[in-house]
């Protein structure tokens, strides 16, 4: 069994990077034999969709597969085969990455049949996940609507493959030293007094996140 983490940040070492190794060990602890991979997204040269449609094309050699050969399809085919998947994101002007938008419309598009219910090619269905890492506050996320914001491709997400769980951490600490840095708005005490307190707890959901996933990817089809 293969499990993948998506990290749709910049940084390798980061709020999202740490929450998604986190969940990734929460797949481990109940399934020791599997394979477990973090994927940083900005390691890879890829763009998004191209709409050349060679993946809706009757009888195409690449029917249900994105055509663009770069440095995603080795990607993409381990995901298409995976047994469960985390995709992780900071929220930059209230959306995911755009490497992560990008890789999602590579993923998903193929999978879509254009008829009345819009089935899926998908070759199996898998658990999911969605993490989501942003430096505003619960109440501005609330106020902004953001979970709204993000439905549409948890939508997509849960008809070719399952519906994700979903942890959005807020409030997160965003430099190592805000005074290099203009970030006024900000305190950066109380950032990190935030992150003492909350983030232990996140991955402790994380942890946990990973471990349904285990549990409903050895569940019988």
């Amino acid at each position: 069994m293969n499990f993948y983490a998506i990290n749709g940040s910049p940084r390798k070492k980061g709020n999202t990077a740490e929450v998604l190794k986190k969940a990734l060990e929460g797949v481990h602890s109940l399934l020791p034999a599997a394979g477990t991979e973090l994927v940083h997204l900005y390691d890879l040269d890829f763009t998004g969709c191209r709409s050349c449609f060679a993946c809706k094309r009757k009888g195409g050699a690449s029917y249900g597969r994105c055509a663009v050969r770069d440095g995603l399809p080795p990607l993409l085919e381990k995901l298409a085969d995976a047994d469960g998947i985390i995709f992780g994101s900071p929220i930059y002007f209230m959306g995911v990455s755009g490497a992560l938008r990008a890789l999602l419309e590579r993923l998903l598009f193929p999978f879509i049949v254009y008829d009345a219910a819009y089935s899926s090619l998908a070759p199996k269905r898998m658990p999911t996940a969605f993490v989501y890492t942003m430096n505003i506050t619960e109440t501005d996320m609330a106020g902004f609507k953001l979970p709204a914001l993000l439905s549409p491709m948890e939508t997509f997400v849960a008809r070719i493959f399952s519906g994700p769980e979903i942890l959005s951490v807020c409030n997160t600490v965003q430099f190592d030293d805000y005074s290099k840095y203009m970030a006024e708005r900000f305190s950066e005490t109380d950032k990190k007094r935030h992150r003492e307190e909350h983030f232990p707890e996140v991955l402790r959901h994380a942890f946990a996140i990973g471990v349904r996933m285990a549990e409903r990817a050895g569940l019988p089809a």
